[in-house]
């Protein structure tokens, strides 16, 4: 080729930028779907004369809950759900992180004890029930240790798997710089299992509301979990519908709690890092 012949572009023009859709944000398709479920839910009652005994309606169960808010009775079983829950989960978090902690950080105990973690997660925890009601009683004292078990469990094991999780590469820089014990534990081991705590934190919370209603179910005279068993015995389903959605409130507060930690511990992590 001389120097005279044109160089000719082989690159192709760009193409002007396409705007990008705006994506619809994903709580109008939860909001969406819950408006489906329930008005498929009211038409099934409405057009088949379903028997309020059998299934009432949402619309009764909503009136039914609506005009409970107003009852204190409400507000001190919900207080008394509220602090089994709390109590169990806090016992859970701590023993289970513990715990975790030092499985993750020596395989040998992990091996040493992991015959006796299988064994004791393969138990139906819920028939362990009756007999905590037998050890510690009718009182809130049963509940939290049943809740508490129900949530020891996920934290523990997402505990050890965070703590494990943490790369070789970044262990050995640390060391090559001479940091401390407390400074790989804080700057390093901590943060590397922090989202794999929350995660198992996120579960544990859920299950040790289910262990405060279970308990609730088999003895005690309080909290929501009784006060379903109430509803049940006097035949008002509409009543018990109203106590489950209370419970699954409580159960979302709970949760949604332990989500915003994540966003607030943890914001560079992809996990904290969701689209609207």
């Amino acid at each position: 080729m001389s120097l005279d012949t044109p160089i000719v572009s082989t690159v192709a023009p760009q193409q002007p930028a396409k705007k990008r859709k705006k994506e619809i944000p994903t709580w109008i398709g939860s909001v969406t779907l819950l408006v489906l479920f329930l008005g498929g839910w009211e038409f099934y009652v409405r057009e088949f004369n379903v028997s309020k005994l059998i299934l009432p309606a949402p619309s009764l169960v909503i009136e039914a809950w609506y005009a409970s808010l107003w009852l204190p009775s409400t507000w001190y079983h919900t207080w008394i759900t509220a602090l089994e829950t709390m109590l169990g989960f806090f016992f859970a978090m701590v023993f289970g992180v513990a715990l975790g902690a030092m499985l993750g950080k020596s395989p040998r105990l992990e091996k040493m004890l992991n015959p006796f973690i299988v064994a004791t997660q393969v138990v139906p925890k819920v028939a362990l029930v009756p007999l905590f009601v037998v050890w510690f009683g009718f009182g809130i004292t049963s509940k939290v240790v049943i809740a508490a078990v129900l949530a020891f469990f996920p934290i523990m094991l997402n505990t050890a798997l965070g703590v494990k999780s943490v790369e070789r590469g970044y262990r050995e820089v640390l060391a090559s710089l001479n940091a401390s014990r407390l400074q790989k534990i804080t700057q390093l081991e901590f943060p590397s299992a922090l989202p794999y705590i929350l995660t198992g934190m996120e579960m544990g919370v859920v299950l040790s509301i289910i262990g405060a209603v279970v308990g609730e179910y088999l003895g005690g005279s309080e909290g929501l979990g009784n006060l379903a068993v109430k509803e049940m015995n006097s035949y008002n389903t509409t009543a018990l519908f109203a106590v489950i959605m209370h419970l699954s409130a409580l159960g979302f507060v709970f949760y949604a709690i332990v989500v915003g930690l994540r966003r607030f511990l943890i914001p560079w992590h992809e996990s904290a890092q969701v689209k609207k």
